[in-house]
């Protein structure tokens, strides 16, 4: 479904020190922005916010930042925010493509992609997110030993995102086709995957890590 604009959406984002406009001006300086040495966790996509939001709320000695590029979602994400008061997230609006202008070395230490475009496409695969294109750009500002959890519903993206990984020189710690009967016990759930749950399809994910140092 296509979203309607919402003119007022900027005006109110840019007021809001919860929100990071020009977030290449921070690299390197995140922790200033939070105000503490907390580690920083970064969503990719993070849609309306409910995953971010619970997330937040859940670990208050983390930090959070969340990326999207449409204002008409990230409105909704501030205000879930503001309503509970969070005050340890920080909202970023851009095309993820350019991530890699935003964070330093070691700034980074765990990356959450829930439910990205699969693009079926063998043309459009690279603008997968777990594409060994974006685990490149990653590895320039994660911590050694950190994590990418990997959540979908997508089987092809799924099979061959844990082939992007191992190429990217990833390790995949844990891994299930079907996350809400496994035995896995800190998912938090999208409004994506809350809904098609309900509809009887499953979910897939994976943690895969890091390490910069080989043994």
């Amino acid at each position: 479904m296509r979203l309607r604009k919402k003119w007022w959406a900027r005006p109110e984002m840019e007021a809001s020190e919860r929100v990071i406009i020009k977030p290449a001006e921070y690299k390197g300086r995140w922790k200033e922005e939070f105000k503490n040495n907390n580690e920083i966790y970064l969503e990719l996509g993070c849609g309306r916010g409910k995953f971010i939001t619970e997330m937040a709320l859940k670990n208050p000695d983390k930090n959070f930042i969340a990326v999207d590029l449409k204002d008409e979602v990230l409105i909704c994400v501030l205000r879930k925010l503001e309503e509970n008061e969070i005050s340890n997230v920080r909202i970023v609006p851009m095309n993820i493509s350019f991530i890699g202008d935003v964070f330093d070395s070691d700034e980074i230490s765990r990356i959450y992609i829930n439910f990205c475009n699969p693009w079926p496409k063998e043309r459009h695969k690279k603008r997968r997110l777990t594409h060994t294109r974006f685990l490149n750009l990653y590895m320039n500002f994660i911590k050694d030993n950190s994590e990418i959890w990997f959540k979908t519903d997508d089987e092809e993206l799924f099979n061959e995102s844990q082939e992007y990984f191992t190429q990217g020189g990833f390790k995949i710690s844990y891994l299930t086709y079907d996350l809400h009967n496994s035995d896995f016990k800190d998912n938090i759930t999208t409004e994506y995957e809350s809904k098609f749950t309900a509809l009887g399809m499953k979910t897939m994910f994976l943690i895969a890590q890091y390490k910069k140092t080989v043994e």
